[in-house]
């Protein structure tokens, strides 16, 4: 690795992070070690670094703001890419432009502030833009799928190309990039519609009311563990199986939404997030014959 640091520094791709624990970089507050994080100046250099990685056969992963992803507590050996310069916007008319590493919850209070309604559900989805494009993310029964028109895209042979939104394969939770890993979002362009800026931020308000007084926001967390099964709540599953309360070192199944798994003690470990996770699904599987869908990524556990 430090051959490919050498490298990485002569072609100033951009800052480096040596050593660093993902603890900081993820929303559970866990994680082991990464080798190296980087975080290229524009698109020239994150072409540059994917080849010197390509070249070099060196695991890679594009890192948002980590809030959908489980680490395992072992060293990543390999390089973290985090597109945090890739945060230039541009809004014209009901037409935002916004690179993947703008923050979502930041493009929601810009659009309230301009008057634009259609993202108010993004307003607690604490990701980048680009994370939320991957994994589709979405809530109060909307999603990205819903917003985004076009995305500029990465090709694996170093192509930039434009998706439409039919092309992007938005389903519940997933889209194209879920199933395409190697081709990666650099710019959206979101459609949204015309509203009343006080009637855009009353929602949000109301809505992060409701947040606080059903969510543990006070602990780290990613979220939802599950996806909701039709018809019916993956939390309610969880919670009549009483499992709420349930602990594991640090990690516990939220006392206030089952669907939640928190680092109450700040000093959990990945494996007792993730025991609590297979632990949950495994009994909702036996009692209910519900096979619950994990909502969040589990990254370096093989």
């Amino acid at each position: 690795m430090k051959n490919i640091i050498e490298q990485i520094k002569e072609e100033n791709i951009g800052k480096l992070e040596e050593n660093i624990s993902l603890d900081k970089y993820t929303t559970y507050k866990v994680g082991g070690i990464a080798s190296l994080i980087v975080y290229p100046k524009n698109i020239e250099k994150l072409i540059c670094l994917l080849k010197i990685i390509r070249e070099n056969n060196i695991k890679y992963k594009i890192l948002g703001n980590g809030s959908n992803l489980l680490f395992s507590d072992k060293k990543f050996e390999g390089i973290l890419i985090k597109l945090s310069e890739f945060d230039s916007i541009e809004i014209v008319d009901n037409r935002i432009k916004v690179e993947a590493g703008y923050s979502l919850m930041k493009l929601s209070r810009l659009a309230a502030k301009n008057s634009l309604t259609g993202l108010e559900f993004a307003s607690g989805i604490p990701g980048t833009v680009g994370g939320a494009i991957f994994m589709n993310a979405g809530a109060y029964k909307s999603d990205m799928g819903y917003v985004v028109k076009s995305v500029r895209v990465l090709t694996p042979d170093y192509r930039i190309i434009e998706l439409e939104n039919k092309e992007l394969n938005f389903h519940y939770r997933t889209s194209f990039f879920k199933t395409h890993p190697s081709f990666i979002c650099l710019e959206a362009t979101i459609k949204l519609e015309n509203g009343t800026r006080s009637a855009i931020e009353d929602l949000m308000k109301q809505r992060l009311k409701r947040r606080l007084s059903s969510q543990p926001l006070n602990y780290p967390s990613a979220g939802s563990v599950f996806r909701n099964p039709p018809n019916m709540y993956a939390g309610e599953l969880i919670e009549k199986l009483g499992l709420k309360g349930m602990k594991k070192g640090g990690a516990m199944i939220s006392d206030k939404h089952a669907n939640f798994i928190i680092n109450k003690t700040g000093k959990a470990k990945s494996e007792d997030i993730k025991y609590l996770i297979d632990y949950a699904k495994e009994e909702v599987k036996k009692n209910y014959n519900v096979d619950l869908k994990v909502e969040q990524e589990f990254v370096n556990w093989e």
